[in-house]
Formats: structure tokens, C-alpha cells, sequence
């Protein structure tokens, strides 16, 4: 059997025509269906199934018409990346441009908003499709610096032959994500690229430090955010009576009376004014403050009656939860290991333990504290809906889980061996 070719940056840092070159053998053997000299990394063999099955030509350029510049620009005005700017020029593109490389920042449908760095490597990205506007997603581009990020929601080094189209094989592309951290929703990538002779093994580390150090912005952003909500909804809690706070349009809690303090509530995805149910408050009174909403829980119980939870996965990064029943329907857009998590419980009905949701989820039973933290994030927008010793769905629920047609594009980005065991198996639950 073929070992991966885990080394390969260290190899491409020594001499990178050889690199290439053992690459372009893998690369050939593999997309021939024959037995390659040493198997792709794991992250590049992945990207490649999914090419391969996506019908992706590995010998055609296909590009996708540019957006226009308006829309260039309309796109910049209201991404959150605009706000991370800074520090993603003060990190990257001055070492960028000294090392031949360019910064390239995408939004979360894999186009380019943003191209700074090396004017001749510039000049070079032109005539590969590397443009303002561009769609370098992995189902239109191939295995890329932008679109495999996305899909696998970690840092990627994307470097000569391990990139699935030909026309980018003179390229070595780095990228890592960006999300949101009031609700762990993707919001975009940003990639260093340049020619492979420029690839180096620490592009990677560096990369993903700083897209950490964007993240970190935006909750401080966030924090001032809540700070200013929170001089306007305090006093307004002082003059009334009984449960009541405010939060911000996502939810977070900038103020609390009368009830115990909760970090965040779920709201429905298009909150309007009125009396509204909302989980682990149950009825409440929502109004419109500045910036966020003035919620007062009323006396009445908890509606009782059936719920159905849809849990819709089909989609090959975006995963939500639909709660229906007597109070009416709202959806929660999950994070990456929100969606595993209740995938796992949609399959095991009859529940699971903190320490079995860790072995489903890390191949470690002793990572129990995680599981418990993250399921307790979860009961912040299920509420009762979540019932535990051991974890499960409430009985009586009705849950359906909406797969993707693929079952190799079950959370595509998801490591979790439970997870991975179902993808590989022929027959889904």
C-alpha cells in the first residue's frame, strides 16, 4: 500500500521542481486509476474524490463569469471581512509581497472581493483566472487554496500537482477560513498564493494565525457591540417588573432582570415584534430596541404538543435546524460541530452518553468535558426539545434528517469517525 505523501512540504521546501514532480506522478496515477508511488494527503485525496464524483474535468479551465464591479463592490460594503481588513493586510501582504507571494480574501460563496501583494504575481494571477469577482469554489475551480478550505472548513496548502486542474499546477496556494464568532458561520477565506518555487512549509501556520487573529477582532467588535446595547437596554430593565433582557439580532445577551443570565437565546431567523415563543423562555413579549431586541417572558407554560425538528444536511456547508409545532416554525443555522453533534443523535434516537458522543466524535471517550460544553450550547436554542443522561431527542419528537444525494458529501468537512464511518458506509441510517 502507497504511504501519504505527508512530507511534502518539507520536500518542496528543499527542492520544489522535485516536489512537483513526484506530485505530478501522483496526480497522474491517481486520476488514470492507477496505483500512484505514494498516496495524496488525505485532505487533496478527499478534495479529489469529490471532483471525481462532482464530474470536475481536471484537463478543462472552466471559469465562471466575473461579477461586475458593482457588484464587487456591493459584496465589500456589506461583508463582515471588511471589518477584518487591517489585520489581514498588517499580517500577510507585507511578507506577501517580499516573498512573491499575493493575498487573495474571498466571501463565503468562494469569490474574490480582495487581491493585494507581488505586482508581477498579480500580473500572473490575470492569466489563470485569479481576478476581483472571480468564483474559485472547489465544484467550479477544482482542489484550490479558496474553494477546499470551505468545503473542509480548516487550513489548506494546496501546493503544484495536488491542486485537481492543470492550469493551476504552477501554483502553490495556502488558505484558511474565516468565521463569525457570534454564530460560527462561515464568512470567507483568505488564501496567500504564489509560484510553486515560492512554497514554504511555514505558509500554513502563518496563514491560519492570522485568520485566528481576524476572528479575534470581530469579537472584540462584538463585545463593544453588546457593550453599547447594553447602556441602552439597562436602564430600560430597571423600570420594569418580572423576566425580562436584551440581546443583540443574534441573540446574544447584552442585559438580564429578574431570570437567571444566559450568555445567548435562539431566536427565530426573522424575528418581528409581538408575542413570540422562543426556546428554553418559552411565550414572551419581543420590542425592537437599538440594535437589538427588549424580550419579557410571560407567565403562560411552555405550549405543549409535538414537535417536528427537521435537521437539514443536504446542503455541503450550510446545515440548519427547523423546529415545527403548536407555537409555530423557526430555523437556527448550525456550526460545523452543531451538526455533527445532532446528526449523531437524529441516527442513536435512543440516546447517547457524553462519553459515547466522544467517541463518536474524537475516537476519545475521556473528551467528555468538550461534549458536555457543546451540547450545552445547544440546549441554549433547543431547549426542551434536548433531553440528557444521556443525550437524545425528547421522546416523542418527530426528527427527520435531510441528507445530501451523495453520501460522500455527509459534513464533508467533518473528521468525527462516527461521521466518517457513515460516509463510507453504502447504506445511511
Amino acid at each position: 500500500m502507497a504511504h501519504p505523501l505527508t512530507d511534502v512540504t518539507q520536500l518542496a521546501a528543499v527542492d520544489a521542481a522535485r516536489a512537483a514532480r513526484v506530485l505530478s506522478d501522483v496526480r497522474s496515477a491517481t486520476l488514470s486509476g492507477q496505483r500512484a508511488p505514494v498516496a495524496p494527503r488525505p485532505v487533496i485525496e478527499q478534495s479529489w474524490g469529490r471532483m471525481l464524483r462532482g464530474g470536475v474535468d481536471p484537463d478543462h479551465d472552466f471559469r465562471s463569469g466575473l461579477l461586475s464591479r458593482e457588484e464587487v463592490l456591493r459584496r465589500r460594503e456589506t461583508s463582515v471581512l471588511r471589518h477584518v481588513l487591517p489585520v489581514l493586510r498588517q499580517g500577510l501582504v507585507s511578507v506577501a509581497d517580499a516573498a512573491h507571494h499575493i493575498m487573495v480574501v474571498a466571501d463565503e460563496d468562494g469569490r474574490v472581493l480582495w487581491r493585494e501583494g507581488s505586482s508581477p504575481v498579480l500580473r500572473k494571477a490575470d492569466g489563470t483566472g485569479f481576478e476581483l469577482g472571480a468564483d474559485w469554489r472547489e465544484s467550479v475551480i477544482g482542489t484550490n487554496g479558496i474553494g477546499t478550505p470551505v468545503v473542509a472548513r480548516r487550513p489548506v496548502q494546496v501546493f503544484a500537482s495536488e491542486h485537481f486542474v492543470r492550469s493551476q499546477t504552477s501554483w502553490t496556494c495556502t488558505g484558511a477560513p474565516i468565521t463569525d464568532p457570534r454564530d460560527g458561520r462561515l464568512i470567507g477565506v483568505v488564501d496567500v498564493s504564489g509560484p510553486l518555487d515560492t512554497m514554504h512549509p511555514a505558509t500554513l501556520a502563518w496563514v491560519d494565525s492570522v485568520a485566528k487573529l481576524a476572528e479575534a477582532r470581530l469579537r472584540e467588535l462584538h463585545q463593544a457591540s453588546l457593550e453599547q446595547l447594553r447602556a441602552v437596554g439597562a436602564p430600560v430593565l430597571a423600570r420594569l417588573g418580572g423576566r425580562a433582557l436584551v440581546v443583540d439580532g443574534d441573540g446574544w445577551t447584552a442585559a438580564v432582570a429578574g431570570m437567571p443570565y444566559q450568555n445567548r437565546i435562539g431566536l427565530p431567523k426573522s424575528l418581528t415584534a409581538g408575542r413570540r415563543w422562543l426556546p428554553t423562555l418559552g411565550l414572551c413579549s419581543v420590542e425592537p430596541l437599538a440594535g437589538g431586541w427588549l424580550v419579557r417572558a410571560a407567565a403562560e407554560p411552555v405550549p405543549a404538543g409535538t414537535a417536528r425538528i427537521v435537521l437539514d444536511l443536504s446542503q455541503p456547508r450550510r446545515w440548519s435546524v427547523t423546529v415545527s409545532g403548536i407555537a409555530g416554525s423557526w430555523s437556527h443555522e448550525l456550526s460545523p460541530r452543531h451538526a455533527e453533534l445532532l446528526y449523531l443523535l437524529a441516527v442513536h434516537r435512543s440516546g447517547r452518553s457524553a462519553a459515547g458522543l466522544a467517541e463518536d466524535m474524537f475516537g476519545d471517550p475521556e473528551r467528555r468535558v468538550t461534549v458536555r460544553a457543546e451540547m450545552s450550547r445547544i440546549r441554549r436554542y433547543l431547549g426542551g426539545l434536548l433531553e440528557h443522561r444521556p443525550y437524545r431527542f425528547r421522546e416523542g419528537a418527530e426528527v427527520e434528517v435531510l441528507r445530501p444525494a451523495d453520501p460522500h458529501d455527509l459534513l464533508p468537512h467533518s473528521t468525527a469517525p462516527a461521521v466518517t464511518g457513515k460516509r463510507l458506509s453504502a447504506h445511511l441510517p
